[in-house]
């Protein structure tokens, strides 16, 4: 057996709204949204009495998805990871945008910060981290050729 396709990344966020605004300003688009519980969704997930707002979002290629979800139940046991980017289990995710500076300058208000510094490898890229929705790393390319 081989794998067919990835068909998305799944991220818990505590505010499901912001997140989306988040990924919708860095040039996803919505999707659609949905609320899960049930059986399935307790045996997909290993909890019981599961109930879940989800949000899906697409890359404009459409190659590309963002699952974002938020728990009304069960409860969180724990915080989200923001812990530093080279902590083994921290996801990050990176995307190619057009202009790095831009990206930054479009997600400040929805709380994106710079972890670093914006780098360049040549005259190739530019890139740097920031950190996105619920701690998850986001990495912006830019493209310089």
């Amino acid at each position: 057996m081989t794998v067919i396709r990835m068909d998305h990344v799944g991220i818990v966020v505590e505010d499901l709204a912001a997140a989306i605004a988040f990924f919708v300003e860095l040039g996803l688009e919505l999707e659609g949204r949905a609320t899960v519980e049930g059986a399935w969704v307790d045996q997909i997930v290993g909890l019981e009495g599961v109930k879940s707002d989800i949000a899906m979002l697409r890359t404009p290629d459409g190659h590309g998805r963002v699952e974002l979800s938020t728990f009304e139940r069960p409860v969180a046991a724990g915080p989200a990871p923001w812990a530093p980017a080279n902590v083994p289990g921290i996801p990050r995710l990176t995307f190619f945008v057009d202009s790095v500076d831009g990206a930054v300058d479009r997600l400040r208000p929805h709380g994106a910060e710079i972890e670093g510094q914006v780098a360049q490898y040549e005259d190739r890229y530019r890139y740097c981290y920031v950190r996105g929705p619920a701690g998850v790393i986001i990495g912006l390319c830019e493209e310089l050729r």
